[in-house]
């Protein structure tokens, strides 16, 4: 089982930058795919998170939604076992409560679909003020 507690949310200016860090704890493997997922409000459940970003751990491959391409990063430290997305040029739409996901997976390329992750941080708050 793998234990994950997110940091890093915050309030901020459109335009600004926030980064957001996911520790993890427990056994984790080259063979993980790590995600960000959004939820905002109204839309709590796991289903109706909104990919943001993931990685997989092996390789580095990284994907994102065109919604954040180019203005969020997703990276990974394997040494200190934390996630990160950077995010820049944020927009209002961007506010939300940000979650990290892992879940073990074979090849190179994570599911976006949150249904797939069984492994879930807290989530952090990020607003984002016009």
């Amino acid at each position: 089982q793998v234990h994950l507690v997110e940091s890093g949310g915050g309030s901020v200016q459109a335009g600004g930058s926030l980064k957001l860090s996911c520790r993890a704890s427990g056994s984790i493997y080259s063979n993980y795919c790590w995600a960000w997922f959004r939820s905002t409000a109204g839309k709590e459940g796991i289903y109706d998170r909104d990919w943001v970003g993931n990685i997989y751990a092996g390789s580095g491959v990284t994907d994102y939604p065109d919604s954040v391409k180019g203005r969020f990063t997703v990276s990974l430290d394997n040494a200190e076992n934390t996630l990160y997305l950077q995010m820049n040029t944020l927009k209002p739409e961007d506010s939300g409560t940000y979650y990290c996901a892992a879940e073990p997976k074979g090849g190179n390329i994570c599911y976006v679909s949150p249904g797939y992750y069984n492994n879930w941080g807290h989530g952090t708050q990020v607003t984002v003020s016009s």
